[in-house]
């Protein structure tokens, strides 16, 4: 970190603190969780916030704090209620991590979020940037808060060359920011940080002209504000090619499966689907063998209804779609019977969101 403190030594750090935080307490944005520093609250946002952008979690956030006003609300709620009223946003381990880690709050901590660092960061699903994020922002605790955001910042202000990609750069970040933070006021800075990379130092067209904190900018003063952060790109995804089946009996009722509890998209509801492979039997013949084989039902299919596709970090499906009326069911079925009314009330991921919209645009088939 002997490079960094150097950078750091040639800094105006009261300077900085203060035009960014006099900057973020006349321009910050209206947000919901920002109507108070309440620590539950504060929490849940940072959560839904992670990997999502602010426009996205806004209506979500409403919702589930409708629902779930408080610790006791969440930690006491049916599962199934939360994941959805989580439905739509992805990464659900998120939310199943919060659940977990608000129970114990609630059994332990008589429902009061903890304001150490050492009992926050043991809750499940707390890592280093929620830990700072929730105890600066609710608890004006000089933590740092390093997330995506901050590191951009960073890495143009102190003119930063390491590759951002990597696990063990966050250290570095981390240091810096530690350094730099406003120990009066680390809610206001944390959240100015955050802010400023929203807004103003974005990742392809920073607004440099405008920067409240430019004559405090390496990069700036350098030129480079465009070639930071650096960050190697990641491997291209894998796709799969995958088909699913709608499936419906004569009394109009739906067939539905949960995933595993445990691996991606965990506890989710979804159509009955699979992987499919090239080969002498077409997309159509393989599911209705694995409807028969796999998951105890046959069934008659008609003609494929269309394609859709989801992409994940690391993985694309391309998920095949078929109508279907079931014809038998074995007593060891996989799958669950529900009606049509039933089913609004199951989370699904967000591919078999867009399924369930194809079928209801060919209402023949409900």
């Amino acid at each position: 970190m002997k490079d960094i403190q150097e950078k750091l030594d040639r800094k105006d750090i009261a300077g900085f603190q203060h035009d960014l935080i006099d900057w973020y307490e006349k321009e910050q944005r209206t947000l919901p969780w920002r109507e108070n520093q309440d620590p539950y609250r504060v929490w849940v946002s940072e959560v839904m916030l992670q990997q999502t952008r602010v426009d996205t979690v806004i209506p979500y956030f409403n919702r589930f704090m409708e629902q779930f006003p408080t610790v006791k609300d969440l930690a006491l709620a049916d599962e199934e209620k939360v994941m959805k009223a989580w439905e739509g946003l992805g990464y659900y381990s998120r939310v199943r991590n919060l659940q977990a880690a608000v129970k114990e709050v609630y059994e332990s901590y008589d429902g009061i979020v903890p304001n150490t660092k050492e009992q926050f960061s043991k809750l499940k699903g707390v890592g280093p940037y929620t830990s700072g994020a929730v105890l600066s922002i609710a608890y004006n605790k000089p933590y740092p808060a390093v997330d995506g955001n901050v590191m951009r910042v960073i890495s143009r202000i102190l003119s930063i060359w390491d590759d951002i990609a990597k696990p063990k750069t966050r250290n570095i970040f981390e240091f810096a920011v530690d350094q730099l933070i406003s120990r009066e006021k680390p809610s206001e800075f944390n959240q100015g940080l955050m802010e400023l990379g929203a807004l103003i130092c974005t990742p392809t067209s920073p607004a440099c002209l405008i920067c409240p904190v430019n004559m405090h900018c390496s990069a700036f003063e350098e030129g480079v504000q465009y070639e930071l952060p650096v960050k190697s790109k990641k491997k291209k995804p894998t796709a799969k090619s995958m088909a699913a089946a709608v499936l419906f009996d004569d009394a109009g009722n739906l067939y539905i499966h949960k995933r595993p509890s445990t691996g991606l998209l965990a506890n989710l509801w979804e159509f009955p689907n699979m992987e499919t492979m090239k080969g002498r039997k077409t997309e159509k013949e393989q599911l209705i063998d694995f409807l028969k084989e796999e998951a105890g039902v046959q069934a008659e299919l008609g003609d494929l209804e269309g394609t859709i596709q989801h992409v994940f970090t690391h993985l694309i499906w391309n998920i095949s779609v078929f109508f279907g009326r079931v014809t038998s069911v074995s007593d060891d079925t996989k799958l669950k019977k529900v009606t049509t009314e039933e089913f609004e009330a199951y989370a699904l991921p967000v591919s078999h969101q867009k399924i369930w919209k194809l079928a209801l645009e060919q209402p023949s088939h409900i």
